[in-house]
């Protein structure tokens, strides 16, 4: 790969899952450089929505596929003269598994793997993965590296991505592709429709006397704006050298889950005295949350790039944005 292309260079993207949040965002980064030849969303609408893309459909750049990953003939159709795929596509609901342990293999393994076979038999060989941080399992407040010895993924939605990780790795190897694979924090910001954050606002939305909180409310993570995170995703595809590469995404400092309700508490202009915090108990939300996580950014850094908002700034922000998002939806 050469290192002094520019973010977009003249490359064709193709953004599987690119109708859902991050997706989205992607987008609109691509789109607003001169430079990008074309962005093609290829997306089953099961979780993405229309909306977060509705503003590009003037752009004759841009085209939409709405079709199944499963569809290996339509995948390769659409990869084809494309260079980049960035894969999104996974299930955004990593709690689901407690009641459906096959739900991360469906809709994580399984699909990286058509993405992967529709590429080699196609002229698209450059992949960029959404990992994410539970790849690691749980470390406690040890900072992980991207090559950590003893990881052990504790839930499946880990595991299906580590998975992935290991099949791209090995299609690059076999097959002559190149990747990237990002071990995101948890990406908050405009668009988002699920996490924490989220799900704070709509629960004091319905009843703003009081808010149901999983654990302990000590659970402590970092938040990374989704505009860094697409900064962090293109600044390697432009200056990872190698063939294979892995990145932690992270903010760098971490917040906890009550402080967090205390900042969906102030977006909504509640008085705090007035909510009460109802904890479900445990050190931990569901079977297979990972209570604390802390990454170590030294490898994307080193390649240039920096976070611009801090772990609190990237909630409010999104919080804000997310309001917005609520309302416009209500009205």
């Amino acid at each position: 790969m050469q290192n002094n292309r520019s973010a977009a260079d003249v490359c064709r993207f193709v953004i599987v899952g690119g109708a859902g949040f991050i997706g989205s965002h992607f987008t609109d980064v691509l789109l607003a450089d001169e430079a990008t030849k074309a962005v093609t969303i290829y997306d089953n609408f099961s979780s993405g929505h229309d909306w977060h893309i509705a503003h590009h459909h003037k752009d004759a750049r841009f085209r939409v596929v709405n079709a199944e990953i499963a569809d290996l003939d339509c995948l390769r159709e659409t990869l084809s003269g494309h260079q980049v795929v960035i894969h999104l596509a996974s299930n955004p609901d990593i709690a689901a598994a407690v009641h459906d342990p096959d739900i991360d293999f469906r809709e994580g393994t399984v699909l990286s793997r058509n993405v992967l076979e529709a590429m080699r038999q196609s002229d698209c060989h450059r992949i960029l993965y959404a990992s994410g941080s539970g790849v690691y399992g749980d470390f406690g407040t040890t900072e992980v590296i991207e090559d950590q010895p003893g990881m052990r993924p504790v839930s499946t939605y880990g595991a299906s991505k580590y998975a992935s990780e290991h099949l791209i790795s090995a299609y690059c190897y076999m097959f002559g592709l190149s990747a990237c694979c990002f071990r995101f924090g948890n990406v908050v910001g405009p668009r988002q429709t699920h996490g924490v954050g989220f799900d704070f606002l709509r629960k004091l939305r319905e009843d703003p006397t009081q808010l149901e909180i999983l654990g302990d409310g000590k659970q402590s993570k970092s938040y990374i704006h989704v505009e860094d995170t697409v900064a962090a995703v293109l600044t390697a595809h432009r200056g990872a050298s190698e063939d294979f590469n892995v990145f932690n995404v992270a903010t760098g400092d971490y917040i906890t889950v009550t402080e967090i309700a205390d900042l969906a508490v102030a977006a909504l202009g509640l008085d705090k005295t007035q909510v009460e915090y109802v904890y479900s108990g445990g050190d931990r939300g569901w079977k297979g949350d990972v209570p604390v996580i802390r990454l170590s950014t030294d490898r994307i850094k080193a390649l240039g790039w920096s976070c611009e908002n801090s772990t609190k700034q990237a909630l409010t922000r999104s919080l804000v944005a997310l309001l917005d998002d609520l309302e416009q939806e209500a009205s």
